[in-house]
C-alpha cells in the first residue's frame, strides 16, 4: 500500500510513518495543502491521510480538490477537532473516514486495510466502451488490446481518471514531465500514437483534442 500522509507536526509525522512502514505501508509526506494536490496530481495512491490544519490549504480543501479533480481514492481526515459539525463537514468535502487526535497506531493502520480493500476501482477504470485493466497495464476496446509504453499508458490512465473533464495541456506536460518536457512536440506525439492506437477505424474517437483548452478522453454522445 502507498499512501500520501499530510501533516504539519513534523514529531507526529515521523513516528506516523516509521509504524506505518513496519505495517508495510509506504508514505510519501508533505505538511502543505497545496503541495499534497500537487502530488496527487503526479502519483497514484492507495488513500490520502489528511490533516485539517494546515499551510497552504487546508485538508477539507485538499479533499474537495480531489474530488473535483476526479480522484476518487479514500480519504480519512487525521485531526483534534472532535465535534460532530466538523465531521459532518469533513464529510460533505468528500472524505470517507474521520480519526480523531490522540489516535491508536493500530486503528489507523485497521482503517486504511479496510478502506482500500473496499475500493476495488483501483484496478479497473471505464471509460466508454474501452476499459484499462490498470494492475495488468493494458486497455480493451472491443477485439482492441492496446499495450501503450510507459508514458503513453501514464497519459492515458489520467486522461481516464480525469474522464470526461478537459485535461489542460500545460497540466498534463507537468504530470508527464515534472522537469521539463523533452520537447516542444513531446505532448503531440503521445496524443498522436494514443489515438492511433485507441481510434481504430469505425471506433468512435475517444481521444479529443480541443483546440487552445486541452484535451479529453471521452465519448461524443
Amino acid at each position: 500500500m502507498m499512501i500520501l500522509f499530510v501533516e504539519d507536526d513534523q514529531s507526529l509525522a515521523e513516528l506516523v510513518i516509521e509504524y506505518l512502514e513496519i505495517e508495510g505501508i509506504e508514505c510519501d509526506h508533505t505538511f502543505n495543502g497545496l503541495h499534497a494536490i500537487e502530488l496527487s496530481q503526479k502519483n497514484t495512491y492507495d488513500a490520502f491521510v489528511l490533516d485539517i490544519n494546515l499551510p497552504g490549504c487546508d485538508g477539507l480543501q485538499v479533499c474537495e480538490s480531489l474530488r473535483e479533480n476526479g480522484i476518487s481514492t479514500p480519504c480519512i481526515m487525521l485531526t483534534a477537532r472532535n465535534t460532530l459539525d466538523d465531521k459532518l463537514t469533513a464529510f460533505r468535502a468528500g472524505t470517507n473516514d474521520y480519526l480523531v487526535k490522540p489516535f491508536a497506531m493500530a486503528e489507523l493502520v485497521a482503517r486504511l486495510h479496510v478502506l482500500t480493500q473496499s475500493q476495488q476501482h483501483a484496478k479497473t477504470l471505464k471509460v466508454a466502451d474501452m476499459e484499462l485493466h490498470l494492475e495488468e497495464r493494458y486497455a480493451q476496446r472491443g477485439d482492441n488490446r492496446i499495450q501503450p509504453g510507459p508514458e503513453d499508458w501514464r497519459t492515458l490512465v489520467y486522461l481516464a481518471r480525469k474522464s470526461p473533464k478537459v485535461v489542460n495541456r500545460i497540466e498534463l506536460e507537468d504530470y508527464l514531465w515534472p522537469e521539463g518536457a523533452p520537447s516542444s512536440d513531446a505532448l503531440k506525439m503521445v496524443v498522436y500514437r494514443l489515438r492511433k492506437a485507441i481510434d481504430k477505424k469505425g471506433a468512435e474517437p475517444l481521444l479529443q483534442t480541443i483546440r487552445g483548452v486541452g484535451v479529453a478522453l471521452r465519448s461524443q454522445t
